[in-house]
C-alpha cells in the first residue's frame, strides 16, 4: 500500500537552504555548470555545513519521536541538482543523522510543478523566483534569509512566529490601507470585527501546527513541542477582528503582539523563534541579524512602499 502524505505536515526545503551551498552557488553563477557538476563530485565526500533553514527542519522532525509509531512530519529536499551532482547532500543528511528521504531533483527545471505532488504544506528556499511560482501556486513559501551572527541557543521547544496581513490572513485589510490610509482602515475593520479576515498563504501551515500542538496537551502549555506567535503591527480597534478570526478557525496562538507601529526585532529577540515570517522587506531586514527570517512575497503590492503589517 503506498504511503500517504495526506495527514502530515510536508517542508519542502531547497538543498541550499537546508545546507551553507553558498560557495558552490558562486562556482555555479561565474562559472557555469559543468564547473560546478565537477566541483560537487569532487568534494562530495566533504560534509556540508549547516544553511539557514537546518534548526527548523532538525527540531520539526524531532515531532517524530516523541510519540511511538506516529509521524506529523516529513521533509523533502527539492533541488535544481540532478542525481548525479546530488551524493554531497544525501551524505551530509547521513552524516547529520535527519530523518529525510525523499528528494525533488529536477535538474534545473521549476519545482513548482511538484509541490501538490508532495503535498507541501511549506517550501523553504533562497532562491527567489522558485519561493514566487511556489506562493503562486497556493503553497505557503518563504524566501529565507542568511543566518544570523548571533544565532540564538537551540532549544528543544520549536518555535514558530507570523506575520498577520498578507501571511496568516489575506491582504485584503492591508489594500485599503495602502489605497484609502489608516482611518478608512480602521473604520472598515471595526465594521467587519465580526467576520473572520479571509485566510492568507500561510493560514493552512497554521492551522496544522494546531492540530499537532493539540496531541501534546500540557497544563499550563509552556512545555508543549511547538509554541507560536503572532507579531503584527496592528493595534485596537483592529485586534478584535484578528482575534474573533482565530476563534472561528479554532486555532489558539501561544503569544500574540500587537505592536501598534512599534518596531517587532526586539519582541522576536525575545520570543526566540526558529524562523519569522513576514512580507515586508523591512521587517524582514531588521529581523534577519537577530533571528532567522523567511519572507514571504506577494502575488500582488510585492513591491509596493506603504503597506500595513
Amino acid at each position: 500500500m503506498p504511503f500517504s502524505l495526506d495527514n502530515l505536515l510536508v517542508v519542502g526545503i531547497s538543498s541550499r537552504a537546508l545546507f551553507d551551498l553558498e560557495a558552490e552557488e558562486a562556482i555555479f553563477r561565474t562559472q557555469g555548470l559543468e564547473a560546478y557538476r565537477k566541483h560537487q563530485i569532487e568534494h562530495e565526500n566533504e560534509i556540508l555545513k549547516l544553511g539557514a533553514g537546518f534548526a527548523l527542519v532538525r527540531a520539526l522532525l524531532r515531532l517524530n519521536v516523541l510519540v511511538h509509531n506516529q509521524r506529523f512530519v516529513e521533509v523533502v529536499i527539492m533541488s535544481r541538482n540532478s542525481s548525479e551532482t546530488s551524493m554531497r547532500i544525501f551524505n551530509s543528511i547521513r552524516h547529520y543523522d535527519l530523518d529525510i528521504t525523499r528528494a525533488v531533483l529536477s535538474g534545473g527545471a521549476s519545482l513548482a510543478p511538484y509541490l501538490h505532488a508532495f503535498n507541501v504544506s511549506l517550501f523553504l528556499s533562497l532562491h527567489e523566483d522558485d519561493v514566487e511560482a511556489a506562493i503562486n501556486s497556493g503553497v505557503a513559501s518563504a524566501l529565507l534569509y542568511q543566518k544570523p551572527d548571533n544565532t540564538l541557543e537551540e532549544v528543544d521547544q520549536i518555535r514558530i512566529a507570523f506575520d498577520g496581513d498578507a501571511v496568516i490572513f489575506s491582504d485584503e485589510s492591508e489594500k485599503i490601507f495602502q489605497e484609502q490610509g489608516i482611518e478608512a482602515f480602521e473604520n472598515h475593520e471595526r465594521e467587519n470585527a465580526l467576520k473572520p479576515l479571509p485566510e492568507g498563504p500561510f493560514a493552512r501551515l497554521l492551522k496544522a501546527l494546531s492540530y499537532i500542538q493539540n496531541n501534546f496537551k500540557s497544563a499550563d502549555g509552556r512545555s508543549a513541542p511547538i509554541r507560536t506567535a503572532l507579531v503584527t503591527a496592528r493595534s485596537s480597534p483592529a485586534h478584535e477582528r484578528v482575534i474573533r478570526t482565530l476563534r472561528a478557525w479554532d486555532v489558539a496562538i501561544d503569544e500574540t503582539f500587537f505592536m501598534g507601529g512599534v518596531a517587532k526585532s526586539q519582541v522576536l529577540a525575545a520570543f526566540k523563534p526558529h524562523i519569522f515570517f513576514d512580507d515586508q522587506h523591512a521587517h524582514c531586514d531588521r529581523a534577519a541579524p537577530l533571528v532567522q527570517t523567511g519572507r514571504v512575497p506577494l502575488k500582488s503590492l510585492r513591491d509596493a512602499g506603504l503597506q500595513l503589517k
